[in-house]
């Protein structure tokens, strides 16, 4: 069987709140194949978010292991997990995160002008990734300009970028209606096939679910 882009062992996450200890995770082991969608799903306070954060290098587990791309993240120094996240991963959150002075385009190009790229080759990439998810048209207009729908497929596209191999998205519908939220799960299943990307994906809607190729099922902090 293939390495998979990601994966947990026995994973715990505990927070101290005053006398009391909160058990976010307990035990979870996930398996994140390349190039598929996999979707965590669960109600609020389920882990959701605590488990991308482990695999993103956003936070440390208390107990357990964390690996990407073959590495495992769990040991890494803070310096290691800046360039990991850098280099191989993608973002996504529930609020945009646009920089609203910038276009549309312009916002996308933040990644890789901190990276330097030429400037030929920044026009070309932005073009092709706005062209990807349908707003080549919108590329001069600010985030006020665009719809929700918009300003997270701009999110999206920006996580890309620089080409990661996992792109992670927490509760990237959560601030949509029904038809915009399908909308951004189908975009994001699609840019998985054609930027070759494998992504996790964190949602409470079931009616989500059938776009993932892999479902994780989470409550009160364990894979069920």
């Amino acid at each position: 069987m293939a390495e998979p882009i990601a994966a947990t062992e026995a994973l715990h996450r505990e927070y101290e709140t005053g006398d009391a200890v909160v058990h976010a995770l307990q035990g979870v082991d996930v398996r994140i194949d390349r190039g598929e969608l996999t979707v965590v799903h669960g109600r609020s306070g389920s882990g959701k978010t605590t488990l991308l954060n482990m695999i993103g290098g956003l936070d440390r587990p208390t107990r357990g292991r964390v690996w990407v791309d073959g590495a495992e993240v769990s040991a890494m120094g803070e310096d290691e997990l800046v360039r990991l996240r850098r280099e191989k991963i993608g973002f996504v959150f529930q609020a945009f995160g646009l920089v609203p002075i910038l276009t549309a385009a312009e916002n996308v190009e933040v990644p890789l002008r901190l990276r330097n790229e030429q400037p030929g080759a920044r026009t070309k990439r932005v073009g092709e990734l706005l062209e990807l998810v349908g707003l080549a048209g919108r590329a001069r207009h600010r985030p006020y300009e665009l719809s929700g729908g918009e300003q997270q497929r701009v999110a999206i596209v920006r996580a890309l970028a620089n080409r990661p191999k996992l792109l992670i998205a927490d509760e990237p519908t959560g601030q949509l209606d029904s038809s915009n939220a399908r909308t951004i799960m189908e975009v994001i299943r699609e840019l998985v096939r054609s930027e070759g990307v494998s992504a996790i994906v964190a949602t409470h809607d079931p009616l989500l679910l059938d776009v993932a190729d892999r479902v994780v099922e989470l409550r009160d902090g364990e894979a069920v």
